[in-house]
This record gives structure tokens, C-alpha cells and sequence, in this order.
């Protein structure tokens, strides 16, 4: 039997398990269950949807280079960004 957990993770919040030395929180804090490991990730100072699995046939799938598929991102912003920000 395979997990697959979808998380909203709060800003401030690493997506790991394993703390960078940063004040930031990990994914450790949230008492997820042992095995499962982030799908991708999102910034520390982002939040919003996480998955995590430890589903291998499922992580290579949405993973691999060799199956490289495009991905699309919303975000909001709380200003208008300079070309610097954008850079």
C-alpha cells in the first residue's frame, strides 16, 4: 500500500525534512508519516499545494528528466516587480 498526501504548505516552511540552518520550520514539524518524501518543491517564503508520496512509480512519473512535461505556475505577487525581481 503506497501514501500519497496532498499538503498545503505554509510560508516559512521548508520543503524538506531535514532543517538548512535557516529559523525556517521543515516538513519534520508536520508529523507526516515515515516514507514519504516531497514531489517536487516550493520555496521557502511561497506556500500552497505539496505533494508528497512514497510512491516510486509515482514520484518518476512526475519527476524524471525522461519524462519531462511542462508545468505551469500561478503566483501572486504583492507588488508590480522591477526588472531587477524579475531577473
Amino acid at each position: 500500500m503506497t501514501t500519497t498526501i496532498a499538503l498545503h504548505k505554509p510560508w516559512g516552511v521548508l520543503s524538506r525534512f531535514t532543517p538548512d540552518g535557516s529559523a525556517n520550520r521543515t516538513l519534520a514539524d508536520f508529523g507526516l508519516p515515515k516514507g514519504v518524501y516531497p514531489v517536487g518543491r516550493l520555496d521557502a517564503d511561497s506556500e500552497g499545494l505539496l505533494i508528497l508520496s512514497d510512491d516510486k512509480a509515482l514520484v518518476d512519473r512526475l519527476l524524471s528528466p525522461a519524462r519531462a512535461h511542462q508545468k505551469t505556475y500561478w503566483v501572486q505577487v504583492e507588488r508590480a516587480p522591477n526588472d531587477d525581481a524579475l531577473a
